[in-house]
């Protein structure tokens, strides 16, 4: 069985009493050593030096009342015990340099002696799991507003919000609204989908540190963003304004200027000075969207703003600060364009410590029907005109819209683009199944009839009918053949091919375990190498 320790500070007023009648008053520190059944081994009593005696004397009186609790005096000064960062590092400095011994000893801390500001500490080092320990509170027992005994009544509080029913409903409510706020108020069902804006909820309350959100165009990104945001305001305590811009747009020194603002006359037309966006986003966060376009001057000034929080204006020799927070988007894959020498590896390095990847549109099918009604109450809201579609018509639309044949090259910019135009021409507010037939003939005219991408893939598959295929199939097979074809003979495919699992196996049948894999899909090498 673990012994019972407890930290806590004398009580310099609630403790102190003298004489007899010292029994018959409600003394936290001597009364929580006095309940039957809270056994203390150990009190860990915090005491400034200028209260040694009554120090003593309570030590003194738990022998009494309790002659198997060992008092160990610990002294910490303050110089003002009211002074909040004093008490953290005082308090700070002692937890750390403390010997815990969690397989022999269960640990509790007495919050009911010491300053507020002591208290406040306590919590917030337990909460940061600096001390292994629960929460002990002690109180006087009172009848009328009368103490009715010296021992008084204490509670355990176990910060474990789990096993509080009503709080831990009341913390998971909340956090469903955080979460549907992130989503925009969309019904997703994509598991994944879910997951990822779990987790982005977590970090987006939880580290001010740099956060990279990777996806095709027109995956949401923008709109994740300035959600993020809103939620910091709400709930992390950001006060300063949101700034977005795209990368793409930023051109020599408009780059540099536009980023990190100049002074007058620092290049031709530059008749004024100018903040920059940095400097605009003090106190509050930027979104550098398509961060992979930027140059790598700029990369390398970005890089110093974001560890030092300062740069330097265009034709200014004195930096600037600006404490931002960065949200970085990218289509690109930036370690490729790290290894093509177009982005700086130590900038990718800072800014990935949170990437998240949103998926395509195409990739969450599922959540088609639950998107379609949000676009519908966007335009309603942009237009002021309430569209609906008629049954036969949604059904159609999403039995289209979930096919393979629809690409949603665009990702959410095309299905707002066709619920904008469906809804535009739907008559009397009501999209029909002919609104939907025009829209899918628009939609297809838009990413190409077919006829060209059929074409080109039954040309990389050797005409397989590649529709008979699993999706894993057809990605795995189409590398293989790419590396036949890149290949002189099977055997040197097959070496390119099998190089790992090749070194474990005592004679080398690259080729024979090619043509066996090849054959599952009626491929020859001839085939291959003439197609």
């Amino acid at each position: 069985m673990k012994s019972t320790v407890v930290f806590g500070f004398l009580g310099t007023s609630l403790d102190r009493a003298q004489g007899a009648d010292r029994w018959s008053r409600w003394r936290p520190t001597v009364s929580m050593c006095q309940q039957e059944d809270l056994l203390i081994s150990r009190l860990e009593l915090l005491v400034e030096p200028k209260f040694a005696a009554l120090a003593q004397q309570v030590a003194a009186d738990i022998r009494q009342v309790s002659p198997e609790t060992t008092v160990v005096m610990n002294e910490l000064c303050f110089a003002d015990p009211w002074d909040f960062q004093l008490v953290y590092e005082g308090l700070y400095d002692f937890i750390t340099n403390y010997a815990f011994k969690t397989e022999k000893e269960d640990y509790l801390i007495h919050l009911t002696t010491g300053t507020h500001v002591a208290q406040i500490c306590w919590f917030l080092l337990n909460e940061a799991n600096f001390i292994p320990a629960r929460l002990l509170q002690t109180s006087p027992s009172r009848v009328n507003g009368r103490d009715t005994n010296s021992s008084g009544r204490y509670e355990i509080i176990d910060l474990d919000l789990s096993k509080y029913d009503r709080l831990a409903t009341r913390f998971a409510q909340e956090q469903e609204k955080t979460l549907d706020f992130l989503k925009s108020g969309i019904a997703t069902k994509s598991k994944a989908f879910n997951m990822l804006i779990g987790q982005i909820e977590l970090v987006a309350v939880n580290s001010k540190a740099p956060m990279l959100i990777m996806g095709p165009t027109g995956a949401g990104k923008s709109l994740l963003t300035s959600r993020i945001y809103d939620l910091r305001c709400s709930r992390a305590g950001l006060t300063g304004r949101f700034v977005e811009v795209n990368c793409a747009t930023l051109r020599g020194d408009q780059a540099m200027s536009a980023l990190f603002g100049h002074r007058r006359g620092a290049f031709t037309g530059a008749q004024a000075d100018r903040p920059g966006l940095l400097k605009e986003a003090d106190k509050g966060l930027i979104f550098l969207d398509e961060i992979g376009e930027l140059g790598l001057d700029e990369q390398a000034m970005l890089l110093r703003a974001l560890e030092d929080k300062t740069f330097l204006p265009l034709g200014s020799d004195k930096a600037v600060s600006s404490d931002f927070q960065l949200i970085a988007g990218t289509n690109r894959d930036l370690r490729a364009e790290v290894a093509a020498g177009k982005f700086r590896d130590d900038l990718l390095a800072r800014i990935n410590l949170w990437t998240f990847t949103l998926p395509s549109l195409a990739e969450r099918r599922e959540d088609l029907s639950a998107n379609l009604d949000f676009e519908l109450e966007r335009y309603a809201k942009s237009h002021r005109r309430q569209v609906r579609f008629n049954k036969e018509a949604r059904e159609a639309f999403l039995k289209f819209a979930r096919s393979p044949e629809a690409t949603w090259s665009a990702n959410f910019r095309d299905l707002n683009a066709a619920v904008t135009r469906m809804a535009t021409l739907a008559p009397k507010g009501r999209i029909t199944v002919e609104c939907v037939d025009q829209e899918k003939a628009r939609l297809m005219q838009g990413w190409g009839d077919g006829t060209g991408k059929r074409k080109q893939l039954e040309t990389s598959f050797c005409g397989l009918d590649i529709s008979k295929l699993d999706p894993f199939d057809q990605v795995q097979l189409e590398y293989v053949l790419g590396v036949c074809r890149e290949s002189k003979t099977m055997s040197d495919a097959g070496r390119k091919l099998f190089s790992i699992s090749r070194l474990s196996k005592t004679k080398s049948n690259d080729a024979d375990r090619l043509k066996k894999y090849l054959a599952r899909f009626e491929l020859t090498w001839d085939k291959i190498s003439g197609a």
